[in-house]
């Protein structure tokens, strides 16, 4: 039996080349960067040749770069220590109500400690609604979150448009861009973002690294305190190894092949969703086909569990998900659908994610699709 890995989402199997890199950095380049003697130098030019490679992605200096331990570490550092450090200007926060939990328990943190935290609602294709964020913004607003893809229906925030509506307001503009980051082409400097988080295991790269870009022209407390490793903004010895492995990940990750991965996944979809109204199955697309991230697709099976369809399909060798993978490997009600319908809908216990990867081939999606179709119709029965 052919295994099928359908939770990119959640994490990506390691690039080869990826791999490849790691070894090497392994075997040859194993000195503490912040060493002055020969070893010690050659590790701190291959983590200057990395952050040069990650910057030159995104049109940025290699000074706004910040090396750490992955998306949760950069959103908790954005958004606590700009609050901190702004606290004096302001207390209040906008996020929304989409956002990861890496984001929204940071925001419950930041509440107990007396700031005030605006969470804008989204509608029924996962969307908030920028005239609510304008009236939503106040003078004493000092830091706007907003993730710029959603991670269980795969929705696309108006990320453009908030920073285009705080060019004029001094609110740092903070984005998550975990899951967009693999396939839309971020640009902080044209969408006026200031900061915004990267985690390495959602591009093919190894877990437990990632970056924080940081605008220059933004202040930001270290989150760590320590060593002065990353020009004294984040403590502790680099992961040269991991760093070495994420550069590499994004150096394979060109325009040209975030395109053909959004063409491969769009036609994953087509396949998925043609099979089941061929079939004859009922089904209702969260957050709808328009405006999204094209390797997410989140499906409402009406009368059919989640878990019960779960656990069918691994039993199948097919590994799908029912949102979020920072819950511990519970199954239980999605929040984000919640957001969407609001509690107590079925549609929050009926909905599976599948989500695309580099892998995945159109036999796999075929066959996937074909046993989706034989499980649903044996449960309805």
């Amino acid at each position: 039996m052919e295994r099928i890995y359908l939770d990119h989402a959640a994490t990506t199997p390691i690039h080869p080349l990826v791999i490849e890199e790691m070894t090497v950095e392994m075997t040859k380049t194993f000195g503490n960067p912040s060493s002055v003697h020969s070893f010690g130098r050659e590790a701190h030019t291959k983590l200057e040749e990395s952050r040069q490679i990650i910057s030159n992605s995104l049109n940025v200096s290699p000074r706004e770069i910040i090396f750490n331990s992955g998306g949760t570490e950069g959103d908790n550092t954005a958004i606590i220590e700009t609050a901190f450090l702004k606290k004096e200007s302001g207390q209040h926060i906008i996020t929304s109500v989409f956002e990861h939990p890496a984001v929204l328990k940071t925001m419950a943190y930041l509440e107990e400690q007396g700031f005030e935290v605006t969470y804008l609602r989204v509608d029924s294709k996962g969307q908030i609604s920028l005239e609510e964020f304008k009236q939503a913004l106040r003078d004493e607003t000092i830091l706007v979150s907003m993730m710029y893809g959603n991670n269980e229906v795969g929705t696309l925030l108006p990320i453009k448009e908030i920073g285009e509506i705080l060019k004029d307001h001094p609110a740092v503009f903070h984005t998550d861009a975990v899951q967009a980051y693999g396939l839309e082409v971020v640009d902080p400097k044209e969408f006026g973002i200031d900061l915004f988080s990267i985690s390495a295991h959602k591009i093919n790269g190894p877990k437990g690294v990632g970056f924080l870009y940081k605008s220059e022209v933004v202040q930001l407390l270290p989150l760590l305190h320590g060593g002065d490793q990353e020009s004294k903004r984040r403590a502790g010895t680099e992961n040269l190894t991991g760093i070495a492995g994420l550069a590499q990940a994004v150096k394979l990750l060109t325009t040209e092949e975030k395109i053909l991965r959004k063409e491969k996944y769009q036609s994953f979809q087509k396949i998925i969703l043609e099979r089941l109204e061929t079939a004859a199955i009922e089904y209702h697309v969260n957050g709808g086909l328009e405006n999204r991230l094209a390797h997410i697709l989140n499906l409402w099976i009406p009368g059919v569990s989640s878990e019960l369809l779960l656990m069918n399909l691994d039993l199948q060798g097919i590994a799908v998900s029912t949102g979020s993978a920072c819950s511990a490997g519970t199954v239980k009600p999605s929040r984000v659908l919640e957001t969407i319908y609001g509690e107590g809908h079925p549609a929050t216990e009926e909905s599976v994610r599948i989500s695309f990867g580099l892998n995945n081939t159109i036999e796999q999606i075929e066959h996937f699709a074909e046993v989706l179709i034989q499980i649903i119709e044996r449960i309805r029965r």
